[in-house]
Parts: C-alpha cells; structure tokens; sequence
C-alpha cells in the first residue's frame, strides 16, 4: 500500500511536469519582431503557461487530474529544480572571474537599483491603489524570499506589512519570469545597453527570474552564453549577499519614513515581539 504523499503516490505530478516539458522543448524558441525590437519567448515560458493552465487554484476544471495535494507537493520542489542552475553558477563564475573584476564597482554598486522600487512603487502604492501599511511591506524590495523573512521577523506574517510583501511574493513568483524573459528580450533588441549591463541585471534574487532573463539573453547573443550567465550569476549571488543589508537597513526605514510623511494621522503599529 502507497503511502499518501509518496513518490508513487504523486504519479500524476511527474506525468504533468514530463508532458509540459516535453511540450515546452517542441515549441522551442520563438520571437515575435515588435518594430525595431523583438520579444524573445522560451520553453521556460511555454511551461509556466501551462503549468498555470493545470492548477487547479486557477483553472477549477484541472482539478480532476492535479490535485491540491499534488500543488501542495510541487511547491517545495521549485527550489530543488532550480539547485542544478545555481550549481552552473559556479562553474561559470569561476573561469570567467577576471570578466567579473573587470566589471568593477559596477557589479557591487548594482544592488543600489533595486532601491528603485522605493521610488517608483511606493507613490503608486499611496497615492494611486491608496494601501494603508500594506505599502510597506509591497514597495521596500522585490519581494523575494530574503526580503520575506525581514518583514515576517519585524512584523509577522499576519500584519498588514506580511500581506503586503506576500501578494508581491506570489505575483512575482507567477509573472516574474514572463515579465523578466520579455523584458530582457525587449531591452536587447533596442540595442541601447550592452550585453553585460543587461546580464548584471538579471541577478534580483530570484533563480526563475534569473533563468528567464539570461536564458533571453543568450538567446540574443548566442556567442556571449558564458558571459551572460557569470555575470548574471555573480549579480544574483551578490544581491543575496549585499540586498538584505541594503532592504534592512536603507529600503524598509526609507519607505516606513515616507510612510509616515504620507499618512502623518495614523497610530505607529507596534512591531513584531520576537
């Protein structure tokens, strides 16, 4: 008898995710010319799509053949999938370091633009969809996994901050690789920043949005793979190392002291007790 939650048990999983990988790879690379641009789309695309397609969170009908248990099951896989890319890292990293010196302060420095979602999110956030402290939570970082674990220790998942940050976090985790596959592309083709700029880019802490912005990148300049993928590599390594400094302690009191500039009449919330 088949434990439940076993491998055997999850044979509907392993059939879904072989058949959208093997579609996936037959659709194969394909680009779309928008004027003097192109948008480039990937296999890893054409697989999110359809894996959005079977959840039965989002299609009802699906849930006929994958389950919640087996959405439950997949979810943890995510980072044991993503291992084997982050391990490439390092065997591209290490022959390409002279490349990553040359790049300078410009690959140190790189994490200063993340604070970019202080400054265009947050009067969004206030002004436009009028968030109360969800704002803080929402705007202070990208959202991703480092970022999460920072407001769940000073404010609880369960504070109007922790729903900020995981409706980023979720909305981040299901569009984040479309947008960054087709933003690389589209950035690439208008020929205004170099190969390296763009690669450097890729890196915001996220190894799905890494894969999507680098896999678009070597795909518009197929002799450059190594290149992109090491620079690409080294940024996304660095903002884990260098971003929670910079979101602790320049993004979030940056945005909670403009919070308190944008709503002056309302209580301070008293934080998390540890």
């Amino acid at each position: 008898m088949r434990a439940p939650g076993s491998v055997l048990d999850m044979w509907r999983l392993h059939v879904a995710v072989l058949v959208i990988a093997v579609v996936a790879q037959l659709i194969d690379v394909q680009e779309i010319p928008i004027g003097p641009a192109a948008i480039l789309l990937l296999p890893l695309l054409y697989a999110f799509l359809l894996s959005v397609l079977i959840n039965p969170h989002v299609v009802g009908a699906a849930s006929k053949f994958i389950r919640k248990r087996e959405v439950k099951a997949a979810s943890p896989m995510i980072v044991i999938a993503i291992m084997p890319f982050i391990a490439k890292f390092g065997t591209t990293i290490g022959p390409s370091f002279e490349e990553l010196i040359e790049a300078g302060p410009a690959l140190l420095l790189q994490e200063v633009g993340n604070l970019a979602t202080v400054a265009f999110a947050f009067p969004l956030a206030i002004w436009v969809f009028k968030l109360r402290r969800e704002a803080i939570g929402a705007t202070f970082s990208v959202a991703r996994e480092p970022n999460l674990a920072i407001i769940v220790d000073r404010y609880g998942l369960k504070s109007p901050e922790g729903t900020g940050v995981m409706v980023v976090y979720v909305v981040g985790t299901l569009f984040g690789t479309l947008i960054f596959s087709v933003m690389a592309s589209l950035s690439a083709s208008l020929g205004i920043f170099t190969p390296e700029a763009l690669a450097m880019a890729c890196g915001v802490g996220s190894g799905s949005m890494l894969a999507a912005c680098s896999g678009s990148l070597s795909g518009m300049w197929p002799g450059m793979e190594d290149t992109v993928v090491a620079l690409a590599g080294a940024s996304n390594l660095l903002t884990y190392a260098t971003g929670l400094y910079v979101s602790l302690f320049v993004a979030l009191p940056a945005v909670e002291w403009l919070y308190k500039k944008a709503r002056p009449d309302e209580k301070p919330v008293a934080r998390k007790e540890n």
